[in-house]
């Protein structure tokens, strides 16, 4: 229905760049809303919540209009600057690429299910608290560290890296680009900003082959309007999430997202338990 669609478009916007992972939301949400009862069904909604992230995609189009602009000049040579963001980008997704293709059916075989991605909330948000401890007893501060125009392609190869472990759902792509961004050297700030860059040409991939691949079939099985609807849903809901993380971890550390991380994980557990979901 419409009003799911909606609800699938918030939920993927709200979650998509921060580090509490989108698809572990949206099986989530699926399931809850009932969507998954039969096969056709559900692999026209998993393709569907991928589709839908050409919302999240635009959002960060929008409100970083003046990166994507400079990396389109660097591209045609006219912008150096630019030409070295869209290189690091680039090397960042090869890794992503190659093991998303091998391993497509084996990852949705065997981690796509609620138990795996429970068990990746948790240890993310373990991870997370980790990480914020060390933060305030260190004083660091999210612009302490190197900019975005300072990462080269051997420190975006190690982000690209850490970022296919995010194909297990439920460990958050924006989660292991933050952390790996920090991890050689950016500041907190400009780890988020790459995290939100490489989204975009991430997502943009797999946006583009799941439509490809799973139109036709997500057109027959929920119609045209339904994903319009949820793009634009999604578009609203991540505009808003980015500008709210972007402010918020000026100011504090990332521990909010790890309890969040850990309470969701203890409520699924119960909900499972009780076969509720």
């Amino acid at each position: 229905s419409i009003a799911d669609a909606v609800i699938l478009g918030i939920v993927e916007g709200l979650t998509e760049y921060l580090p509490v992972s989108s698809t572990g939301h949206l099986l989530l949400a699926t399931e809850a809303l009932g969507l998954t009862d039969t096969e056709a069904e559900k692999a026209a909604v998993d393709a569907y919540v991928i589709v839908i992230q050409f919302g999240a995609i635009v959002a960060v189009v929008v409100l970083y209009r003046r990166r994507v602009w400079d990396m389109l000049r660097g591209i045609a040579g006219r912008d150096p600057a630019g030409r070295r963001l869209a290189v690091a980008l680039i090397a960042s997704v090869i890794p992503a690429v190659i093991i998303g293709v091998l391993g497509e059916r084996l990852l949705k075989d065997h981690l796509f299910h609620l138990w795996p991605i429970t068990v990746a909330w948790l240890a993310g948000g373990l991870v997370i608290l980790v990480v914020a401890r060390h933060d305030v007893r260190a004083g660091h501060d999210s612009n302490a560290g190197d900019r975005l125009e300072d990462l080269t392609v051997r420190r975006a190869v190690v982000v690209g890296l850490l970022q296919c472990v995010a194909m297990w759902p439920g460990v958050s792509r924006s989660l292991v680009t933050i952390l790996g961004g920090r991890l050689v050297g950016l500041s907190t700030q400009a780890a988020v900003e790459y995290s939100f860059l490489l989204g975009l040409v991430t997502l943009t991939g797999a946006s583009l082959y799941e439509t490809v691949k799973e139109g036709g079939a997500i057109v027959a099985t929920l119609g045209s309007a339904a994903p319009a609807v949820g793009m634009v849903a999604a578009f609203v809901a991540a505009a808003l999430s980015i500008k709210w993380m972007v402010g918020y971890l000026g100011r504090h550390t990332l521990a909010v997202f790890g309890w969040y991380r850990i309470g969701l994980a203890a409520v699924v557990v119960a909900l499972l338990v009780a076969k509720v979901v």
